[in-house]
């Protein structure tokens, strides 16, 4: 998906068979400029946008800390034919994406937006102005699009207004995340997030990524953009444990936690290696009353994007079946240079029936639709 390919055209209201009632899960807009959040910032913030710009918790403060697989991560056919950036043109976006497989619904999830921000005040203020350009700039134009409740997560109380503010509004799916926190993202710090979150009755779903201020591994920056990206695992691997082991499902039995662009292999040997664990240690945490791996069945989903797929179909199937078929749900991570295309991204060898529930059954279930 890298470079424009010649594709046929599905039929007006047509989509192909494997994605009737598509649901994408991970959709990223970006701005066209950061004066497009202008109509939802005092004066002092765009003062400060304008002359400090913004400075995230680490220290890369101009362009990524990596060079890309592609300019800007993105598809090289995603630039708008009339300027602008990938995912910035609602009207191109429907066109390639939307319409073009057929998307009933479509979620977005803004990155590097004001979550990570220094000042914490600052960050606040553009996350905010963020789901008000969610709902102005994309939702009011495309009612098949759906709001990410976007926070300062490294401001907890910030963070819980934001998501009772949003809380009962239909046009947010759910409460966005990165997997990078500056603590564990179990550490009671961030309680006031999962408190609000399942008051309101929104899943929190963590995407790969984050400004954190620490580097993705334990010893410090690596050389090659490979290796943070094959991170995308570890980070997740890391705050579900704390989710589980902090007890953070025991406070707030009704949260409902979705793992996005992380891949999903290594949930279950994450959940084996939990559960031999927990009954040497289980006076540790006395307040852990079920193996882990049951934790996870009852509040975790992920996401396709990027399937791992071994050499052998079967090996697929088990690791699906042990997460849960009613717990996988599709991502296209559009516009990226990963991009997955809705018709090849599922197995035909899972069946039409697991392939209509990851394609949109489980988002549906999940969100209420």
């Amino acid at each position: 998906m890298n470079a424009p390919t010649p594709r046929a055209r599905l039929a007006p209201g047509r989509p192909a068979a494997a994605t009737l009632g598509l649901i994408d899960v991970d959709i990223h807009p970006r701005l066209a400029s950061w004066s497009d959040l202008h109509p939802w910032l005092s004066a002092e913030h765009r003062m400060r946008l304008a002359v400090y710009g913004t400075r995230p918790r680490h220290g890369y403060v101009k362009g990524p800390p990596y060079h890309k697989a592609q300019p800007l991560a993105c598809r090289r056919d995603a630039w708008p034919p009339g300027g602008g950036t990938p995912a910035s043109d609602p009207d191109f976006l429907r066109a390639q994406h939307l319409d073009h497989f057929g998307i009933d619904i479509g979620i977005l999830n803004p990155l590097s937006q004001g979550q990570g921000e220094r000042n914490n005040a600052f960050s606040a203020a553009l996350c905010h102005a963020t789901n008000e350009w969610q709902l102005a700039h994309w939702v009011a134009r495309d009612p098949r699009l759906r709001a990410s409740v976007t926070i300062p997560y490294e401001d907890p109380q910030a963070s819980a207004a934001e998501i009772r503010l949003r809380g009962g509004d239909a046009r947010f799916a759910h409460v966005l995340m990165m997997s990078r926190t500056a603590q564990p993202a179990g550490h009671p710090h961030y309680w006031p997030i999962y408190e609000a979150a399942a008051e309101v009755g929104l899943p929190v779903a963590f995407h790969a990524f984050g400004y954190s201020g620490h580097t993705m591994t334990n010893a410090g920056w690596p050389s090659y953009y490979i290796e943070e990206v094959s991170e995308h695992a570890t980070s997740c691997q890391n705050l579900l444990t704390s989710l589980i082991v902090e007890g953070v499902f025991v406070r707030f039995p009704s949260l409902r936690v979705v793992l996005i662009e992380c891949g999903f292999a290594w949930l279950p040997s994450l959940g084996w290696r939990l559960d031999a664990l927990w009954p040497t240690l289980r006076d540790e945490v006395p307040h852990l009353a079920e193996l882990p791996s049951e934790t996870i069945r009852r509040h975790v989903w992920v996401s396709t994007q990027p399937i791992e797929e071994p050499d052998r179909p079967e090996q697929l199937v088990e690791i699906m079946g042990w997460i849960g078929w009613d717990r996988i749900l599709y991502a296209s991570d559009y516009p990226h240079w990963d991009f997955d295309d809705p018709r090849f991204a599922i197995p035909a060898y899972l069946g039409e029936e697991r392939r209509a529930a990851i394609y949109g059954g489980n988002a549906r279930a999940l969100y209420g639709w």
